[in-house]
């Protein structure tokens, strides 16, 4: 049974897209429904395939938004100028067309299921798509344990998932830092994340949390460094990355 289950997580379907929705200026919300999805873990990804008429394959791997329990397959795909697939993605794909993809993917950056105290996610531009995920299905199995999001953005209009972070659900507390200039009436951090604002804004070491870091690899490096230099165990950071430019 679990060979079965594998190949029809390796294996490429067609999935219908139900919706391509504008989320940020620069980022795209598909909605998809894949018609032998196996169901995901929250934090999972998977991989998106696009085949040109000569034969040319490109593929590129996107986390997944919504939470486990929701009916629909959700992916934020933010648009590089000189990408090979997320141009496509954003500009080109409409609602009725068929994208191949497989999944779900990856087994190490998940939402800690038995977590022992609170959990700290840290995350840096479209590195809070499988964070939304994540606090989706804590809302959804309403569990009790205590989280805090802590995450940076270039402006107030680059903020990804803007509704469910206005509202988390009970147990969950959203910080959001803008790194380029803030609105007038702004009541949220600017900045970039270093070390005093991990220290005053994110779960103190003494209460060992499980942490999470997803974002651009410069982003989670510095960030990791931060975290052990305040004295949180490296054996409780998971850490999930991306090129510079997204690698979309």
């Amino acid at each position: 049974m679990a060979g079965a289950a594998l190949r029809r997580r390796l294996s490429w379907q067609r999935a219908e897209v139900l919706a391509v929705r504008r989320e940020t200026p620069r980022a795209w919300r598909l909605v998809l429904d894949p018609p032998d999805w196996p169901g995901h873990a929250a934090g999972q990804h998977l991989d998106v395939r696009l085949t040109a008429e000569d034969g040319y394959t490109a593929q590129r791997s996107y986390s997944i938004a919504s939470a486990p329990t929701d009916p629909r397959l959700e992916l934020v795909v933010e648009r590089l100028a000189d990408g090979e697939v997320s141009p496509y993605l954003t500009d080109v794909l409409r609602a009725g067309d068929l994208l191949e993809l497989r999944g779900p993917i990856g087994g190490y950056f998940l939402w800690p299921d038995g977590a022992d105290g609170a959990v700290q996610l840290v995350a840096g531009g479209s590195g809070v798509v499988p964070f939304l995920a994540m606090i989706g299905h804590h809302r959804a199995v309403a569990s009790p344990v205590p989280v805090r999001l802590l995450y940076s953005a270039r402006t107030d209009d680059d903020v990804i998932g803007r509704g469910d972070l206005a509202n988390p659900p009970p147990g969950v507390s959203v910080l959001v830092t803008l790194t380029r200039g803030a609105p007038a009436g702004w009541t949220g951090l600017t900045g970039r994340v270093g070390a005093e604002v991990l220290a005053a804004h994110t779960v103190p070491p003494a209460q060992r949390p499980r942490v999470l870091v997803c974002g651009p690899t410069g982003f989670v490096e510095a960030v990791t460094r931060s975290l052990v230099a305040l004295g949180h165990h490296s054996d409780r950071i998971r850490t999930e990355r991306f090129g510079a430019t997204g690698g979309q």
